[in-house]
């Protein structure tokens, strides 16, 4: 892994350069050029997606999601002039909200049969009773052999999908990381254009796909079970010291004993970690899905944990620090899939992975080389 990010670095140090002498126009030059390349009818149609969208039509987002995932050159195109519409009209709505933001983004992870759907359904049953359009986006890490998901939360969330102030989204990320942080970041900023004010994002606890969530989000919460064993030793200290807020689900009938040990446990584990915020300290709360109890107590310190950084001004700051780490995983996308394209790597690769394999050069010799034979086409 630490090979392969060296040899990004490389990479985007070769190819940046190169770029930018290509691409040495304004932004509001080459937002323009967009449109002015725009044929009558994709005009029309980002108009008419752009009119649903901010009309608050769940069917328009749907379609809106649906273009930005694809992978297709020129719809992605459309799709970054039309982000770039929803994201003009959200600064709009902020600068009139006192230039705080509108929406409220929260990230949910934690162990497989944790409870996060129930507790989503739960959560989001209230908020939505309470007035506040919710939207849910699942990050399936998808299988990379069939582009399946794991989760099927629409079947999972029945009450929820049937709430008309409510939008659920599985986002598959097609056994890519970098899938997940652009589509989920981009399915975000469509969200709050339709109006939604609460963004749920969920993530099942295997893999990278948390960090990647705790980067696009305003409050982290880790939701986990009250199982037996020693606890602390199955979920990633980085994932504990992402949280904001720990929830222990499930705490009802025979699991409330272990649930107020859990809590004890994660309290006392949560004080040794270093603090990631001035205004506020990681809470552990305990909630049952199925009585409801301590569920309106979890969403008040969720609330809490808002006014408090929006007070100190750490949660806009937060959101300038995502869009920079977000535009970053972006290029290292778009960096790698150039890198894989070019004609010089593809014709030198399947030789360099056979020598690699076989033990005959070193995965940092062959990398090497595949650079070198990269950045001496590209300069030539």
């Amino acid at each position: 892994d630490v090979p392969c990010r060296v040899a990004l670095r490389t990479l985007i140090f070769h190819i940046i350069p190169a770029l930018s002498c290509q691409h040495r126009r304004s932004e509001s030059t080459a937002a323009s050029q967009h449109i002015q390349d725009l044929s009558g009818p994709e005009q029309r149609l980002l108009n008419k997606l752009y009119d649903g969208l901010i009309g608050g039509q769940r069917a328009s987002l749907a379609e809106c999601i649906t273009l930005v995932e694809t992978q297709h050159p020129r719809k992605k195109e459309l799709a970054q002039v039309l982000l770039q519409r929803v994201l003009a009209y959200r600064r709009e709505q902020e600068s009139r909200n006192g230039g705080k933001p509108v929406a409220f983004r929260i990230g949910l992870s934690g162990p497989p049969g944790a409870g996060k759907s129930s507790f989503i359904e739960v959560v989001g049953k209230m908020l939505t009773g309470r007035g506040h359009k919710v939207a849910v986006l699942a990050v399936d890490p998808s299988s990379c052999t069939t582009g399946g998901s794991l989760m099927g939360d629409k079947t999972r969330m029945t009450e929820l999908s049937r709430d008309m102030n409510a939008f659920i989204r599985p986002s598959p990320t097609s056994g890519t990381l970098g899938g997940v942080t652009r589509t989920t970041n981009e399915a975000i900023v469509l969200c709050e254009g339709a109006g939604y004010d609460i963004i749920l994002v969920e993530t099942v606890g295997v893999g990278q796909s948390e960090f990647a969530v705790a980067d696009m989000v305003d409050m982290f919460v880790l939701l986990i079970p009250p199982a037996g064993g020693d606890e602390l030793q199955g979920i990633k200290r980085g994932i504990i010291e992402r949280a904001d807020l720990v929830v222990v689900t499930k705490s009802d009938g025979d699991l409330m004993v272990p649930a107020r040990r859990i809590q004890a446990e994660y309290t006392s584990a949560l004080k040794l970690l270093r603090r990631q915020s001035k205004s506020w300290n990681p809470k552990v709360v305990r909630a049952s899905s199925q009585t409801f109890e301590g569920i309106p107590e979890v969403w008040a310190k969720m609330e809490g944990y808002r006014e408090a950084m929006l007070a100190s001004s750490e949660l806009q700051g937060r959101r300038r620090a995502q869009q920079k780490v977000w535009m970053w995983s972006l290029i290292q996308e778009s960096v790698l899939c150039h890198f894989q394209n070019h004609p010089s790597v593809r014709e030198a690769l399947p030789h360099l992975e056979e020598r690699v394999t076989k033990g005959a050069i070193s995965p940092g010799l062959a990398a090497d080389l595949l650079l070198r034979a990269f950045s001496s086409s590209s300069s030539s």
